[in-house]
């Protein structure tokens, strides 16, 4: 559906290179781009990568628009691009070991495989082997993605492989349907009724439901075969009726802390992407609206629909307007960002985001509101750590970010309690407001969808990519190093965030000539001695290797007689 053969050929046959922005959430990898099966994703994204959001599997290889990032444990729960594949349980424990730099292949196997090596890890943990079986000496034929399908149209069910320990039942047509999304809802409550020894976890997507199992107490075709049963046995969908709670959340709009994400992301990212230096320009642009202020209108005049949970991290929200009238569609980042400020509220596809931490994404900014998750205290509003629930509506309303700040202080502490109305959501009653208005938003979305072709028309004709261009360095090699003078060197491989220094200028012992970026972290490049500054080889954005040359350095007096001393 998303893939040519071609790119899972060369996916498999590719040594992929580690990225230095690599961690417990995901580790990046350098390597060749798809050429994918499809131009863009519709509603969920401009870029072919980008889908309507679903689970993801620990261990998935999700590509990020171009860039494919192994998922790790702190990685999150869903999200909207697509994964072609996912390492085995048993071999998850490499991802640890992985460094900036390092090479890595993937070889495909089959089930039979993963379950033998998971038998020989715990033999491995208990002593009773000193050697684990390499995956180089198992060579399968790839498999098919599906493993079932039935039914047609809105009643079309498939079944996706995920790894051994996963798969993916997809409900309907590719396309943002509520209607989809409850069905999920109702499969979802139905297994969590039927208590089924084996389930290790359930996370419904928009149109979708993951289902994570311990194959060591359940086969994957014995649950399958329980759970179809139940799909061909759903109520319909127009008797359904689930609580839904109205809260109204505070957003500073374009707050500096997303500004500044913006910069970091022109500086070490991607400078020339089309949606910055403005994530609202691009927003107002590819929807065709005539000004920011009417972006403004339509995202303060919303009513967000919360359809998954988990959406980047921590009980982050993925919603979407429930008039399709205020649906402003628009494509993710690519690649995606290294950092993005705890609380930012984001659009990307049709979807709405709050990030519950820090951390990557490829949402477009809209602002920054109040924390979503609490880690230290219950209050009235947060009777869990998270504070949302499935079918929850969010509406917005303006603070300025000076007020925000004061609200992200009080709201954790209990000072200030949320408005927050119980109702209830009927789906037959929204399918009668669908209709009612079918005309206008047939027109919306008539006039978005040409923008949309005119936004693509536009960076073709200004030769526009969807890539990042990457920026050549020089290395030690290419350097010529006056006398009297040496070289100041990366400890890892990263990207530039800051040069401190200027040429010329001395500085003291245990100052940071620059800031270094690498592995979600920020690397200060000290000094251990009274230094002048005779040539900077790096600029901020630039990406470094360990054992780069990053300025060329000369002893000052004190130190040079020091360092004369003790050659002589």
């Amino acid at each position: 559906d998303f893939f040519l053969e071609k790119d899972i050929a060369t996916f498999f046959a590719t040594d992929w290179e580690v990225h230095y922005n690599s961690a417990r959430t995901g580790v990046r990898l350098i390597g060749p781009k798809p050429k994918w099966a499809r131009s863009d994703g519709g509603e969920a994204g401009l870029h072919p990568s980008n889908l309507h959001d679903n689970a993801y599997a620990i261990g998935a290889v999700d590509f990020t628009g171009d860039m494919p990032v192994i998922l790790g444990p702190d990685g999150p729960s869903l999200g909207g691009f697509v994964c072609p594949c996912v390492v085995v349980d048993a071999e998850l424990w490499k991802l640890g070991q992985l460094r900036p730099g390092d090479k890595i292949t993937f070889i495909p196997v089959d089930e039979s495989w993963a379950a033998n090596q998971s038998a020989a890890l715990d033999d491995f943990i208990a002593g009773k082997i000193s050697t684990l079986p390499s995956p180089q000496s198992a060579i399968f034929n790839l498999q098919s993605t599906i493993l079932d399908s039935f039914g047609d149209g809105d009643d079309a069910v498939v079944l996706r492989r995920a790894g051994d320990r996963y798969f993916l039942i997809e409900f309907g047509p590719h396309h943002l349907d509520l209607k989809l999304r409850f069905k999920a809802h109702v499969v979802h409550e139905w297994l969590k009724e039927q208590a089924i020894a084996g389930i290790t976890d359930l996370t419904p997507g928009i149109r979708s439901l993951q289902v994570h199992f311990d194959p060591a107490l359940i086969s994957r075709d014995a649950l399958w075969a329980t759970i179809q049963q139940g799909i061909l046995a759903l109520p319909p969908l127009e008797e359904i009726e689930v609580p839904t709670r109205i809260v109204h959340l505070p957003l500073s709009w374009d707050d500096p802390s997303t500004q500044e994400a913006i910069r970091r992301y022109m500086q070490s990212v991607r400078p020339d992407a089309p949606w910055c230096p403005s994530n609202l320009e691009f927003i107002r642009r590819i929807n065709g609206l005539d000004a920011i202020d009417v972006v403004y209108q339509k995202f303060f005049s919303a009513s967000y629909l919360v359809m998954g949970l988990g959406d980047v991290y921590l009980g982050a929200p993925v919603a979407t307007p429930l008039d399709p009238r205020h649906r402003m569609v628009t494509t993710k980042y690519n690649p995606a960002r290294t950092w993005t400020p705890e609380n930012a509220v984001g659009i990307g596809g049709a979807y709405l985001c709050i990030y519950g931490m820090e951390g990557p994404g490829g949402y477009q900014f809209t602002g920054r509101t109040i924390p979503v998750w609490n880690r230290w205290r219950k209050t009235a509003d947060f009777e869990n750590p998270w504070l949302l629930r499935f079918f929850d509506q969010l509406r917005f309303y303006p603070v300025s970010a000076d007020e925000l700040v004061r609200l992200r202080e009080d709201v954790p502490l209990g000072r200030h309690k949320l408005e927050i109305e119980e109702k209830v959501f009927r789906f037959a009653e929204y399918e009668a407001f669908l209709e009612a208005n079918a005309e206008e938003i047939a027109a919306f979305r008539k006039t978005q969808q040409a923008a949309f072709l005119e936004e693509r028309q536009r960076w073709e004709a200004a030769g526009i990519s969807m890539d990042a261009h990457v920026e050549e360095t020089p290395t030690s090699d290419e350097i010529t190093i006056p006398d009297g003078c040496h070289t100041l060197d990366s400890p890892v491989s990263g990207s530039v965030w800051k040069v401190n220094a200027t040429i010329g200028a001395r500085v003291s012992s245990g100052q940071a000539v620059m800031i270094l970026e690498a592995m979600k972290m920020e690397i200060p490049l000290e000094t251990d001695s009274e230094l002048e500054i005779v040539e900077l080889l790096v600029t901020e954005g630039s990406s470094v290797k360990a054992g780069q040359a990053l300025a060329v350095v000369r002893d000052s007096p004190v130190n040079q007689s020091h360092r004369d001393s003790a050659t002589s």
